[in-house]
């Protein structure tokens, strides 16, 4: 059987509107696959759904669809998409209505059964939703569905239902579905897969490539024995290459088992190969049973917030800062205050906004009058007592809701994944006979870099002190409160025959007391830290670095999207023969 190819038009609720067009009109295509549910996107539709209880869907989606379903249906090209967030029903209405005003007779199926709101289990929750996986989606397409909407399966889920229903797999095809997991988790994030959000874009526009083309979105050429090749329309944006693909592999995950609804996927046993020029084979992905318990992103509203930014400038950066906090702390009211000072602080900068300073000051209580007038007044009365220079970015706003996220697991006979068809009929979908226990991942992987380095120090080496992102590229982000950070060694050099050897030097260095040295806010946090051999690569877990999520962070970067760019940028001692 011929390998399914599926293209990905979306990575986050926002994202170009015009990439499905793209990826229809680039070529041939079996499925296009849309991603939309960040976590923060799921309490913003939860947000949505108090204004109107009939949103809660992502309503670009439908735009997207505007001028593509006629074609999509005459190419024979499907399409699935989560986008149906917390009303994935209401959304696939919308679609049929959309369908029947241009004149189309399409078949709208969607998966519910992920939304615990009302069950019992979370009633404090404003969403609370069950990650499902991907049989579901493959019931829907072998029952004759064009359009697939779904509300909360995992990212990779809408890539793992169209290759099961392709390939005819079944739960028991654990090493299969785990190579499907792995495509999908490398094209979920749209163009992070070629070229978005790359530590190596220096180089890789270097080589001919145009900057100001627009990014290709990903594909993903799946095997029935699940390997893949990761590849793009010919003459996009962007490239496909061995570090590419590693950037989104390392991508917000945990332990070496990456665990899904289907099956536990093993990462450390990837292998990836480049055949050719923007194609890169995924192989020898490994499976085991999945979890059995489901995860569950759970969003409350938290209270309020508000911010005001002062501006600092010139001489005296400390004294200013000290002198303004000294005068507002006695007025606050609010619950948490939270001080960060942010800037170069340089002497005889050649502009203003090079001699200045940030210092913020974010408030959080669970009522809204503490962190409104009861701050922006008084600060404002500060504009011609304080600091000389006072000003401020923008002047104070209104204060504004927040929620907090957190993970929690429930058994899998709490949650009944459906299937309404087409035609109206319901189908649930049956659980899988062999599961593993939930465990912690410490259990999963007990000595998580505790253990002593394999690799011994050589004798009388000569270092230089030089930034980790000399020859190091990183790919960081969130999962809930914690931070990850996925550093490897580049691929994309000029010395190749020195890779194995950078290998075991950045294995060798990252121990978590390293990590704590090189991140100093994550002191006192709990460090996770797993190697990655087959990718070159370490991925680093700092447990709780975000507080309760991004909605409600009070961090400079809330989705650790440059923590590993700061990372980087830190100074180390390299060996000399490594450079």
């Amino acid at each position: 059987m011929n390998p399914i190819r599926i293209g990905n038009c979306s990575g986050f609720y926002g994202d170009r509107l015009s990439a499905l067009r793209e990826q229809l009109d680039g070529g041939e295509l079996d499925v296009i696959t849309g991603d939309y549910l960040a976590e923060l996107t799921m309490l913003i539709l939860g947000k949505d759904t108090m204004r109107d209880p009939e949103l809660g869907y992502a309503r670009t989606f439908l735009r997207q669809l505007e001028d593509t379903l006629g074609d999509a249906l005459e190419r024979g090209v499907k399409i699935v998409s989560n986008a149906g967030g917390l009303n994935p029903a209401g959304l696939a209405g919308k679609v049929r209505e959309l369908a029947s005003g241009l004149g189309l007779d399409v078949a709208v199926a969607h998966v519910e059964g992920d939304d615990l709101r009302g069950t019992g289990l979370f009633d404090d929750a404003l969403t609370a939703n069950a990650y499902l996986g991907g049989f579901g989606i493959a019931a829907a397409l072998t029952g004759g569905a064009d359009v697939v909407i779904t509300g909360r399966v995992t990212d990779a889920s809408v890539v793992v239902g169209p290759a099961i229903a392709h390939h005819g797999w079944t739960p028991a095809d654990h090493d299969q579905l785990a190579g499907a997991v792995v495509a999908g988790h490398v094209i979920e994030c749209g163009t992070q897969a070629t070229g978005g959000n790359f530590s190596g874009f220096r180089r890789l526009f270097r080589s001919g490539r145009p900057m100001d083309r627009p990014l290709g979105f990903p594909i993903a050429e799946i095997d029935a024995d699940g390997s893949s090749i990761i590849t793009k329309h010919e003459g996009t944006g962007g490239a496909v290459t061995l570090d590419t693909v590693t950037a989104q592999l390392l991508y917000e995950i945990q332990s070496t088992r990456y665990l899904n609804p289907d099956v536990t996927t093993r990462l450390d046993s990837v292998q990836l190969r480049e055949i050719a020029p923007d194609r890169v084979e995924i192989a020898g992905v490994t499976g085991t049973a999945p979890p059995r318990q489901l995860k569950v992103a759970v969003n409350t509203l938290g209270g309020w917030r508000s911010q005001a930014e002062f501006v600092l400038t010139g001489l005296d950066i400390d004294a200013k800062a000290d002198w303004v906090r000294t005068q507002l702390e006695p007025t606050l009211r609010a619950a948490e205050v939270t001080w960060s000072l942010a800037g170069p602080q340089g002497l005889d900068a050649d502009t203003e906004e090079g001699a200045s300073v940030l210092l913020r000051c974010t408030v959080k209580d669970p009522e809204a009058d503490p962190v409104g007038k009861a701050f922006t007044g008084p600060l404002v009365e500060l504009a011609l007592a304080s600091y000389p220079g006072f000003t401020m970015t923008t002047p104070p706003g209104k204060p504004s809701p927040f929620g907090i996220y957190r993970p929690a697991y429930v058994d899998r006979d709490r949650v009944t994944h459906t299937v309404v068809h087409a035609d109206g009929r319901r189908e649930v979908v049956a659980d899988p006979d062999a599961f593993v226990d939930d465990v912690d991942p410490a259990e999963l992987d007990p000595d998580l870099g505790r253990r002593p380095s394999p690799y011994p120090a050589p004798a009388d080496t000569i270092t230089r002190r030089m930034p980790l992102g000399t020859f190091v590229h990183a790919r960081s982000g969130d999962k809930g409160g914690d931070a990850n950070i996925g550093l490897w060694v580049a691929r994309d050099t000029d010395a190749p025959e020195k890779y194995e050897a950078r290998v075991t030097w950045l294995a060798k260095l990252l121990s978590r007391r390293k990590v704590r040295e090189l991140v100093p806010e994550a002191a006192e946090k709990d460090i996770d830290v797993y190697l990655l051999p087959n990718l070159g690569a370490v991925n680093i877990v700092i447990h709780g670095l975000l507080g309760d999520g991004v909605a409600a962070s009070t961090r400079f970067d809330p989705q650790a999207k440059g923590l590993g760019e700061w990372v980087r940028s830190r100074s180390v001692h390299i060996q000399e023969d490594l450079v």
